[in-house]
């Protein structure tokens, strides 16, 4: 799968006093996002944690571009830039009405229980990037 999309409801709780989606708000979304394409793809968190691992976030650099306000309806896009042997660069990007609003380039890692990186299988490797 080249390019994953999700859609997400802006709503009250993710606003601050100005009535804008508070910027924390945006990392959530991202997460949510990139929880629902490993879903899609066949890769569960449960599936992750009974096997001892998970991702972790190693890195996350974020452009907020423009506002967004409670009942909007956001997609967030995501699709992989690079993957390696425990890593994966992805890029991120939640749009209104096709208006970017946010972009991120993040960086998740493959850790095993006591946090050290670990390759990813590789039968995960092919969900991941499909030939």
């Amino acid at each position: 799968m080249s390019e994953f999309s999700f859609e997400i409801r802006v709503y009250y709780e993710d606003t601050d006093f100005s009535g804008n989606v508070y910027h924390g708000s945006y990392v959530k979304f991202f997460e949510r996002a990139r929880t629902e394409w490993l879903r899609k793809v066949g890769i569960h968190h449960s599936e992750l944690a009974n096997d001892g691992l998970a991702f972790a976030v190693s890195k996350m650099e974020i452009d907020f571009l423009k506002s967004s306000h409670i009942d909007d309806l956001l997609k967030v896009t995501t699709r992989i830039t690079s993957l390696s042997g425990a890593r994966i660069s992805l890029e991120q990007v939640i749009s209104k009405e096709e208006v970017e609003i946010t972009r991120a380039e993040v960086s998740v890692a493959m850790i095993n229980k006591v946090g050290r990186a670990t390759r990813l299988p590789k039968n995960w490797r092919a969900l991941l990037l499909p030939e």
